[in-house]
């Protein structure tokens, strides 16, 4: 029989925010806080719910309680709770409590919701788990933690991102533009900032279902190759060349990165794969990337960047739930890094605003086909994707996260570097 807490959940709430409490927080016990005239509001539904937030406090805790659906968004959809995480963000910290507080909490709220119960099923391992079962961003390791993300369901993802199967930035021409539009004018810029031209070959790495290599076959006459740790991804791409007729100039591979054997490529991209490789790794990534190029080659690194002086390990829920071993950090060290390893840098982009934007979008197709998601799928991975994507537009629109287009090129041995006095490529 589950105990009953000996005094008002909401109340224990309310005494540990700092600020006011922005929404309407209600719990099982009848108990509530916040303004009742709040158009947001948060409901925490059972017992299971309040250990998910005693045994893991913060976002752990919140995030496990949704996404079991011990705790219900009202006013927002569950595909969208941006609002929420605005309001949260803008209005409320949690402090921590007195050791005189947490005596009591713990006596009035019950030993037995100390327990914590098991995670929901979308919960990876946590990382010193992981440890003990490879070493960090082995191959096999690597291919363990992009599965657990990308090879959820083909299906899924054309619903949420849409006819392009792009999982990365887009880049807005005008902000009316479309997710589609946006979509296919960041595959052009990392067209044109490589200056693709046709019979070139170009290698894509960490190619998701295929985009840039199917861009650069079509509108560039360019022999690509494209590789992912995901099979998932590789089967879509490899249909979605075929249907495209392009067979004879684009191809995509089930493989790491790493196992790439050819080489003299003239341009290389590289479109939301550093985030997954670890930043010890980055010397023998970019070294590795600049070998594959012909002098005057060039690299183009897309990459969500963090600031030097926060963490550089993704926090617990993105790590659990969304990018297991993800690791982010600044655009000045990815630069140094690529530099040390022989390419000359040649150009930087934040696109951090477009960041946001294609995350809205995503946001608002989830929730356009949310029956089809969750039947796909299941209700508590929906949740999932609809928290995290409405969290990380927060963190794009407040700065706390960038993403930055890093141009390099191997220069030749007499310092030439093919490239015009200034940049040709435009918007």
């Amino acid at each position: 029989m589950a105990s009953t807490p000996s005094f008002k959940i909401a109340d224990v709430v309310a005494d540990l925010t700092r600020g006011g409490m922005p929404l309407r927080f209600t719990a099982y016990d009848g108990s509530a806080a916040g303004p009742e005239d709040a158009e947001i509001g948060l409901e925490l539904v059972n017992q299971r719910g309040l250990q998910y937030l005693v045994t893991a406090p913060g976002d752990l805790g919140l995030a496990r309680a949704y996404v079991a659906g011990d705790l219900l968004v009202h006013g927002e959809h569950p595909g969208n709770p941006y609002e929420v995480m605005q309001k949260l963000k803008d209005h409320t910290k949690f402090r921590a409590p007195t050791p005189g507080e947490l005596v009591t909490i713990v006596r009035g709220l019950g030993l037995s919701n100390l327990k914590p119960p098991p995670p929901p099923p979308q919960e990876h391992l946590p990382r010193w788990r992981r440890m003990m079962e490879g070493v960090r961003h082995s191959m096999s390791r690597d291919a363990e933690a992009i599965a657990h993300h990308y090879d959820v369901s083909n299906a899924f993802y054309r619903h949420v991102l849409g006819p392009s199967m792009a999982y990365t930035c887009a880049v807005y021409p005008t902000a009316e533009a479309t997710l589609e539009e946006a979509q296919a004018e960041k595959f052009d810029l990392v067209a044109r900032k490589l200056d693709l031209q046709p019979g070139q070959r170009l290698l894509d790495v960490g190619c998701g279902w295929g985009g840039m290599v199917i861009h650069a076959a079509r509108e560039y006459g360019v022999k690509a190759l494209g590789v992912t740790l995901s099979r998932q991804q590789a089967e879509w791409a490899k249909q979605a060349i075929d249907d495209a007729g392009l067979g004879d100039l684009a191809e995509v591979r089930h493989l790491d990165y790493r196992e790439v054997l050819e080489s003299d490529f003239d341009a290389v991209s590289s479109i939301g794969l550093t985030e997954h490789i670890g930043i010890a790794n980055y010397p023998s990534y970019f070294a590795f990337l600049r070998d594959k190029l012909k002098p005057e080659g060039r690299l183009l690194n897309h990459s969500i960047t963090r600031h030097t002086n926060k963490p550089t390990r993704t926090g617990a829920v993105i790590d659990r739930y969304v990018f297991p071993d993800g690791e982010l950090t600044g655009s000045g060290r990815m630069i140094t890094e690529a530099q040390d390893a022989g390419l000359e840098v040649m150009h930087s982009e934040n696109l951090r605003h477009h960041y946001a934007m294609t995350l809205r979008d995503w946001n608002r197709n989830l929730v356009d086909n949310w029956d089809e998601c969750v039947a796909e799928v299941g209700l508590g991975t929906a949740r999932v994707w609809g928290l995290y994507m409405a969290a990380c537009r927060v963190g794009f629109e407040r700065n706390e996260v960038q993403l930055h287009q890093v141009l390099a090129v191997r220069t030749a041995a007499d310092g030439s570097d093919g490239f015009a006095l200034r940049p040709t490529w435009g918007s």
